[in-house]
């Protein structure tokens, strides 16, 4: 006997799109159209100037006559480029590292006061961030003159505007947007594992180290780079608190545009930006690496501490 035969499963259909209303096809195009024209001028000034920067001509305005790195040599030759650059990392560098210091600690003690005294330094916080820049130069400016004068005419000490006031200034800026950062990274911190690891009595500084600190990894790293790049590249500011010998590679571009724009001042704008998308990828590496085993290290911190605290 032969088997029955087996009916035959009829194909689903998908369903029938439906047609979207001819107004809103149109809405859309012209929003793409905006988005791109957008993105073209933000864009497109950048991309000229880093391809002029390659240009052998020697005006910056001149017609394309080939393809060259001799600008970037003389640029690197400069003797002022070569400071002004150096002068540019040792204010960066110190000022991102204290502004993300000081603002992470900020943002952990903001977490433990009162609702009240929280609401008066979020205002304060946002102050600083929504007030424009060269009043917070002028104010800056007036504070160390002020405190200089005082300093000398008490003790006898003799200060001067230089390394030190460009980076204390930079570090009042940036601490308040990483200090921003870090609290909202706080906020939408999963605090499961804090509250396991004080159940277990592990210290506050273990606790800090092992399982609050991998979760706050992405805001500590945005918030460097953050105040790296904004350090680097600031005029404002710096044209107001800097003093001799302390001048940085933004205020000797803008010195040369005065004068007339360059090749070598494209090559130098483009060595600027490089740096500064450099030190961009560096920071989404470190994030995609830390978020890869934030979950393994939060397991296995959490299980060194219920061991140690069994034995």
């Amino acid at each position: 006997m032969t088997a029955p035969a087996i009916p035959a499963v009829a194909r689903l259909r998908r369903p029938a799109r439906r047609r979207g209303d001819p107004w809103e096809r149109v809405v859309n195009g012209w929003l793409r159209a905006h988005a791109w024209l957008v993105y073209l001028f933000l864009y497109l000034p950048i991309a000229v100037v880093i391809v002029f920067s390659f240009n052998s001509a020697r005006a910056a305005t001149a017609d394309w006559e080939g393809f060259s790195l001799h600008w970037y040599g003389v640029a690197l030759d400069d003797d002022v480029v070569q400071t002004t650059l150096l002068n540019s990392f040792i204010i960066a560098i110190p000022n991102a590292i204290l502004a993300t210091v000081f603002g992470t600690m900020a943002a952990l003690g903001l977490q433990r006061v009162g609702r009240r005294l929280r609401t008066v330094f979020d205002v304060l916080t946002y102050m600083s961030v929504i007030v424009p820049e060269i009043v917070i130069a002028l104010s800056t400016l007036v504070l160390f003159a002020t405190g200089f004068d005082a300093l000398n005419s008490a003790f006898k000490i003799k200060l001067t505007l230089g390394y030190p006031t460009v980076i204390a200034a930079h570090v009042l800026f940036n601490l308040s947007l990483v200090l921003l950062l870090v609290r909202a990274r706080l906020a939408g911190m999963d605090r499961t594992f804090v509250e396991a690891s004080a159940d277990l009595f592990a210290t506050p500084w273990r606790t800090f180290v092992q399982i609050t600190f991998p979760q706050l990894l992405p805001a500590f790293v945005a918030g460097f780079l953050l105040s790296f790049t904004f350090s680097f590249d600031d005029y404002v500011i710096t044209t107001f608190v800097s003093g001799p010998g302390s001048s940085t590679l933004p205020l000797f571009i803008f010195g040369q545009v005065k004068r007339g724009v360059t090749p070598e001042t494209n090559a130098v704008a483009t060595m600027m930006l490089g740096v500064t998308l450099l030190l961009l990828f560096v920071g989404q590496l470190v994030l995609t690496w830390q978020a890869r085993r934030a979950g393994r290290r939060g397991a296995s911190a959490m299980s060194e501490i219920v061991s140690q605290s069994a034995s």
